[in-house]
C-alpha cells in the first residue's frame, strides 16, 4: 500500500509539471481576478454597513416630508396664512432719501407687449430655465415667433442665443 501511494504522488506531480507552464501564463489573470473579486466583496460589505448606519441615523431623526429645496419651477412657493399676498406684477414702493416716492412697479405695458407669443403663453414672465424647460416641445415655427418676439421686445442675450441655438438643432435634425 505505501509504495502504491508513493507512485499516486509522483504521478500527480509528473501530472503537475506537465500544466505549470499553462497555469504560470494564466497566473496574472486569475491573480487579477482573485482580487478584483476581493474588492467588490469589500464594497458591498462598505455599502451594506452604510445602508445600515443610515437607516440607523434616520430613525434617530425624523424626515421633512416637504423640504424647503425640494421645489420645481411651475410650483409656486407656499406662503404661511398670516402673511398677505402680494398682487402679481406689483412691486414696493420705495422712499429715497430726497424724500420723494419713487414707484418700483414695471411700466404699464401697451397693447404690443400685452401679451406672450401665440406659441407659449406667460412667456414674457419665465426664467431662463423655465423656458430651456419647455423648448422641447415647441415646432421651428414657434421657435422663430418666440425669437422674433423676444428681439422685439425684451432682447436679452441669453434668451436670445438659447432661442437662437433650438432653431438651429431643430432644422439640423
Amino acid at each position: 500500500m505505501p509504495l502504491r501511494v508513493a507512485a499516486g504522488l509522483v504521478a500527480v506531480t509528473i501530472e503537475k509539471a506537465q500544466q505549470l507552464p499553462r497555469q504560470v501564463v494564466e497566473l496574472p489573470v486569475t491573480a487579477v481576478s482573485q482580487v478584483m473579486q476581493i474588492s467588490m466583496r469589500v464594497q458591498q460589505r462598505i455599502t451594506d454597513l452604510a445602508i445600515k448606519g443610515d437607516r440607523a441615523i434616520s430613525s434617530l431623526r425624523p424626515v421633512d416630508d416637504n423640504p424647503s429645496w425640494a421645489t420645481f419651477d411651475d410650483e409656486a412657493p407656499a406662503r404661511p396664512a398670516e402673511e398677505p399676498a402680494e398682487p402679481v406684477g406689483e412691486l414696493p414702493v420705495e422712499e429715497p432719501s430726497n424724500g420723494s416716492v419713487t414707484d418700483l412697479r414695471p411700466p404699464a405695458r401697451d397693447a404690443t407687449t400685452a401679451g406672450a407669443p401665440a406659441g407659449l403663453p406667460g412667456y414674457d414672465q419665465l426664467s431662463l430655465a423655465q423656458l430651456r424647460a419647455r423648448l422641447r416641445r415647441l415646432s421651428v415655427e414657434q421657435l422663430t415667433e418666440l425669437l422674433a418676439w423676444e428681439t422685439a421686445h425684451q432682447d436679452r442675450p441669453a434668451f436670445v442665443t438659447m432661442l437662437g441655438n433650438r432653431i438651429s438643432t431643430v432644422t439640423d435634425l
